[in-house]
C-alpha cells in the first residue's frame, strides 16, 4: 500500500508542474492551448537526447541543466504558438493545434527516434551525489522529497510573478482585455508572455518525467492537456469555499488527487465487495479512456461545467 501511495503521489507532483502551466492559460487568460500536449514530450526530448547523446554545440547535458533548457524551450515554443495568435490573427484554438503538430516533428528530430531510453545515466534522482550523501535509509524516499522541492519552487515562483507588475497585468488580461489596453500596454505581448511562461511549465514537466521514468516517448504528450485541464478543475473546485488556499496550491493537490482516481479505476479489476470478487476487464493500456472518463464526469459534476470561472492566486 505504501508503495502505491508514493507512486500516487510522485505522479501527481510530475503532472502538478504542468498543471500550474495549465492553471495559467485556462484559468487566467482563457486561452485552449493545446500545443501542451507536444512542449510536454519536448521537454523530455531534450533532456533524453541531451543527457544520452548530447545535444548540437552544447553536447552532454547535465541532467538538472536540462531542466533549464527543457523550460526555455518550451517557453520559446508558447512564444511561437502567441506570435501565431496575436501578430498573424489565427484562433486560439488553431495556434496551439499548429504547435502542437508541428512539434511532433521537431520532437522526432531532437530525440532521433520514437523512443530513446536513460536508464544507465544519471538523472536528479539516481546519481552519485545522491548514492553518497543521502542514507540507504532515505533512498526510497527521495524521488517524493525531490519533487516536492521541485513543485514548491515552481508554485512559489509562480505565486511570486503573479503579484508584480507583469503578473497583475496578465490576469487582466483575461478579465478584461479593454483595461489593459487603456492603460497603454499591449494586451498581445501580455499574452504571449502568460504563453511562454505556461509551455515552459510543461516542458519542465516532461523534463522530470523523463528523468523519473527513464525514458523519452514520443506518445507521452497525448492527452497531457486533458490532464492539466482535470487537475486544475479539480483543485479549484475542491478549495473553491476555502480561500486562504491559493489557487496554486489548489491545483498541485488537485493533480495528486486526480492521480489517485485514475489509480484506483486502474485497480477496479480487483475490486471485492462483501467477500465477492468484482472483474472487471481494466489495464493500463486503458487509461487514456479512463482519462477521458474521468474529465467528463468532472466537467458534467463541476458547477463551471468546463467553462472559465474567475479565481485568482
Amino acid at each position: 500500500m505504501t508503495t502505491i501511495l508514493f507512486g500516487i503521489l510522485e505522479e501527481g507532483l510530475v503532472y502538478a508542474i504542468m498543471a500550474l502551466g495549465v492553471y495559467i492559460t485556462y484559468k487566467i487568460l482563457d486561452f485552449p492551448d493545446l500545443s501542451v500536449d507536444s512542449t510536454f514530450p519536448m521537454g523530455a526530448a531534450i533532456t533524453a537526447a541531451g543527457i544520452a547523446n548530447g545535444l548540437p554545440v552544447i553536447g552532454i547535458v547535465h541532467p538538472v541543466a536540462a531542466l533549464f533548457l527543457s523550460f526555455l524551450a518550451g517557453a520559446f515554443a508558447g512564444c511561437v504558438t502567441g506570435f501565431i495568435h496575436v501578430k498573424l490573427k489565427v484562433r486560439d484554438l488553431l495556434s496551439g493545434i499548429i504547435v502542437m503538430t508541428g512539434l511532433y516533428s521537431i520532437n522526432l528530430r531532437i530525440a532521433g527516434k520514437a523512443n530513446l531510453p536513460i536508464f544507465s545515466k544519471e538523472t536528479i534522482f539516481s546519481n552519485q551525489y545522491l548514492s553518497e550523501h543521502v542514507p540507504a535509509s532515505m533512498q526510497p524516499y527521495m524521488v517524493a522529497v525531490i519533487l516536492l522541492l521541485i513543485v514548491s519552487v515552481c508554485k512559489l515562483l509562480l505565486d511570486a510573478y503573479l503579484k508584480t507588475r507583469s503578473g497583475y497585468l496578465l490576469r487582466a488580461v483575461g478579465d478584461n482585455d479593454i483595461l489593459v489596453t487603456s492603460l497603454a500596454k499591449d494586451k498581445g505581448m501580455v499574452k504571449i508572455v502568460g504563453l511562454a511562461i505556461a509551455n515552459g511549465f510543461a516542458a519542465l514537466a516532461g523534463s522530470v518525467y523523463c528523468q523519473q521514468k527513464g525514458f523519452f516517448e514520443i506518445s507521452t504528450g497525448t492527452g497531457t492537456m486533458v490532464i492539466g485541464l482535470a487537475n486544475v478543475i479539480i483543485g479549484t473546485q475542491l478549495f473553491k469555499r476555502f480561500g486562504f488556499i491559493k489557487s496554486t496550491t489548489a491545483v498541485v493537490i488537485g493533480s495528486i488527487v486526480y492521480k489517485a482516481c485514475v489509480s484506483m479505476a486502474l485497480m477496479l479489476g480487483d475490486l471485492q465487495i462483501a467477500g465477492i470478487k468484482i472483474s472487471i476487464p481494466v489495464t493500463a493500456s486503458d487509461l487514456k479512456l479512463i482519462t477521458s472518463v474521468l474529465f467528463l464526469i468532472i466537467l458534467v459534476v463541476s458547477p463551471s461545467r468546463g467553462k472559465k470561472v474567475k479565481s485568482h492566486a
